[in-house]
């Protein structure tokens, strides 16, 4: 357990936070480090926000004010993400993290991006695979580490 002797809420909202802050960090350094030698482009999610901000509210937002807010939602709410659907298969620690990505890559990309005036899943480029990749492994750790901090047991990833 993360936190033995805090009430259960607490421990769930440390874990949450704690997973959902690594995973993002790995996320970012996976979108500005390894994309490009693997895909060749940076992912930069924070453009989404950008036009998120324009067309929702007229905003117009730079990178610098974009940049946590995008690192925000994917720490807290992502981390939220997560829990919420290992609530709905608790002792499917992989499942977790694989269900939960798909359905936030799913919701960049063939969602989110069509709605600012891309393409749907952006033709399913070099792009949209990598985003595939950083989701799916952001999340797959957020479960993974959520399930650690939660528990204190230790699974094994293809097995859980």
């Amino acid at each position: 357990m993360l936190l033995p002797h805090a009430s259960p809420r607490i421990q769930i909202a440390a874990s949450v936070i704690l997973a959902g802050l690594i995973g993002e960090i790995v996320f970012e350094l996976y979108a500005w480090l390894i994309s490009p030698l693997l895909f060749g482009p940076t992912l930069q999610p924070s453009n989404l926000v950008i036009a998120l901000a324009e067309k929702l509210a007229g905003l117009q937002i730079s990178h610098l004010t974009a940049f946590p807010v995008h690192f925000a939602i994917g720490s807290v709410g992502f981390g939220v993400f997560v829990y919420l659907i290992r609530l709905l298969m608790p002792a499917r620690v992989f499942l977790t993290g694989l269900v939960s990505g798909l359905i936030l890559w799913f919701v960049a990309q063939g969602m989110l991006a069509p709605f600012i005036g891309r393409s749907f899943m952006m033709d399913f480029g070099t792009y949209t695979q990598s985003s595939f990749v950083g989701h799916v492994g952001m999340t797959l750790l957020m479960s993974y580490l959520m399930d650690r901090f939660l528990t204190g047991a230790p699974k094994r990833l293809a097995t859980a």
